[in-house]
């Protein structure tokens, strides 16, 4: 009828199926990170908070004496950092804890970035373990404190997650933020080297710390 018979109509329908792909694909790596940053959020079913100083916070509903106590409770005696050279979150250590570990395993974030690039830590396949990350906050409250992180091997994405650490007022003392228990790749296939790249932010999408390091599952723990 239209001068093409099935075959050659075909192959221009699944011509145009395969160009149609292909402009998906190209438009999916020129957003990538931010379309993934996005569900990754809704994911977490998490809407940000109106954001307020800690001295705005302070000044709110001085006269009730049972929420002065509470935030007091909350934030503890704060004293704002005056400092600007010194980042509002600082990020120092990441350890991964594992009962079964026989000895700690644990990064210092406070190194510079390229030697940060070079950490790994070896593991043991099949076991449970946490991610725990030190940190420091210095002067004005952090909302919606979460963690990123992507894994790969061989240049390929295998796992992608995001925890929400919650929001930390400033105090002297370090605070910490756990993962739930996760589990190592197990068996024959499953071991050998990954990459891993971090990152803490907040909700006003102020990154904290962005880094690399690498995570050696072996099929039992190295001496």
């Amino acid at each position: 009828m239209l001068g093409l018979d099935v075959c050659e109509f075909g192959g221009q329908v699944l011509e145009l199926l395969w160009l149609t792909m292909c402009y998906k694909g190209l438009l999916a790596d020129k957003k990538d990170l931010y379309i993934e940053e996005e569900e990754d959020d809704r994911n977490l079913g998490y809407t940000a908070p109106v954001q307020k100083s800690l001295e705005e916070i302070q000044a709110l509903d001085k006269d009730d004496e049972s929420l002065v106590k509470y935030k007091q409770t909350l934030l503890g005696k704060a004293t704002l950092l005056a400092d600007p050279g010194v980042p509002n979150v600082h990020v120092t250590r990441l350890t991964v804890t594992c009962d079964e570990a026989p000895r700690p395993m644990t990064m210092d974030l406070t190194e510079l970035s390229d030697q940060k690039e070079k950490s790994t830590i070896s593991i043991k396949e099949g076991v449970t373990f946490r991610l725990k990350i030190d940190f420091k906050v210095n002067r004005e409250i952090v909302s919606g404190l979460r963690y990123h992180h992507k894994m790969f091997r061989k240049g390929i994405v295998v796992d992608k997650q995001t925890y929400m650490a919650g929001s930390f007022g400033p105090k002297e003392e370090e605070q910490e933020f756990l993962t739930p228990v996760d589990e190592t790749p197990n068996g024959l296939m499953n071991r050998g080297h990954y990459q891993v790249k971090s990152c803490l932010k907040d909700d006003d999408k102020n990154v904290h710390l962005s880094w690399e390091w690498s995570l050696d599952v072996n099929k039992d723990w190295i001496e």
